[in-house]
């Protein structure tokens, strides 16, 4: 937004007139019929004060570009950089705000990678923003989430907090962490909280890393529970698939969910449950259950973000509902790029 408003030019004419509210001119006044008395001696005075700047200005500047239409362009122009919107009010800014929400209303939340997703992302409302190892799968090239390592967490996690969301924002601890010791596991949340700048860690596993949550929430970070569907387990469990279709499965889930609430998980993320196993959970544990796949039954939904978008190589999965094609939208814009280029219709 500019600064002040345009000041018309030091030297231009300023006559008690009617005429001195219309646009001033630079150039020769126009010729009219010269009034009687004592207001003709005014107007040739006022004249012959002004003749030389105006004879000057004349030879150099047009006059229709001194009719004050830039300064109504200026007072007109839209901000470029508008204002941050403010947050939504009942928007969860810390792991308390979540897990109060459990009963109120369905939790929202969607992956990020970069400050510009993270922007829009928080802007449209969401309760928490994940920096996914899904990363991998949807950015990096990568068909599991496996390769990902601390390093990209980090530099994604950093990236979407320079946007400075104000929503809650949560960073995956990535493939093999959780297994080495709990001082090992302890740096890298650690780390993902004072260098990565993240809220909270996600967690994935039930009742086998229970006991060293419990140690982290103990110290003072915050952790988002994943049970169910476990990405970082595919090479595993030999594929994606739907979890607790039969009785044995339902039990562990709950097991492993129980496990998670009493280690002081604020919340739960249940991926490619069966819908009533899910549904049944969310009554069952206390933290918020965030299903991904499992079903409207949960406390809340989160969704990866390039897929709500259609932004991605390969396919959504199938419970994935695309809210639209960016695919198409960017793919025509380079298109056209590349044929004006060619064409030389631009630069123009």
């Amino acid at each position: 937004m500019p600064e002040k408003e345009n000041q018309p030019p030091a030297n231009s004419p300023s006559n008690s007139n009617p005429e001195s509210t219309k646009p001033k001119r630079r150039g020769p006044p126009r010729s009219k019929k010269p009034a009687a008395g004592k207001s003709k001696k005014v107007e040739d005075s006022s004249v012959k004060q002004k003749k030389p700047d105006a004879v000057t200005t004349d030879r150099s500047v047009p006059q229709k570009q001194d009719n004050a239409q830039p300064q109504k362009r200026t007072q007109k122009q839209p901000q470029r950089a508008p204002e941050r919107k403010k947050p939504h009010h009942d928007q969860a800014g810390s792991v308390r705000d979540l897990a109060k929400l459990k009963g109120v209303r369905p939790i929202v939340a969607l992956t990020a990678y970069d400050s510009v997703m993270s922007r829009l992302v928080c802007d449209a409302g969401v309760d928490f923003i994940l920096v996914g190892d899904s990363v991998g799968t949807t950015l990096l090239g990568h068909k599991t989430t496996i390769p990902v390592d601390m390093t990209d967490m980090l530099r994604h996690t950093a990236a979407v907090r320079r946007a400075e969301p104000n929503c809650l924002l949560v960073a995956d601890l990535p493939f093999g962490e959780a297994s080495f010791s709990f001082d090992h596991l302890l740096d890298s949340a650690r780390r993902l909280m004072q260098q990565g700048g993240a809220d909270a860690i996600k967690i994935e596993g039930g009742r086998d890393v229970a006991d060293d949550i419990e140690k982290l929430v103990a110290t003072g970070i915050p952790v988002l529970g994943h049970i169910g569907l476990l990405p970082q387990t595919v090479k595993a469990i030999g594929g994606y698939r739907k979890f607790g279709a039969d009785r044995q499965e339902a039990e562990d889930l709950y097991t492993d969910a129980i496990a998670l609430e009493e280690a002081g998980c604020f919340a739960v993320v249940g991926e490619m449950i069966e819908e009533s196993v899910a549904r049944e959970l969310a009554k069952q544990i206390l933290p918020p259950l965030i299903g991904i796949g499992s079903g409207a039954g949960c406390d809340g939904q989160i969704l990866v973000s390039t897929d709500v978008l259609g932004y991605h190589v390969n396919k959504p999965p199938s419970f994935v509902k695309t809210y639209a094609n960016l695919n198409q939208v960017i793919s025509k814009a380079l298109s056209q790029y590349v044929t004006e280029v060619k064409s030389k219709k631009f630069p123009a």
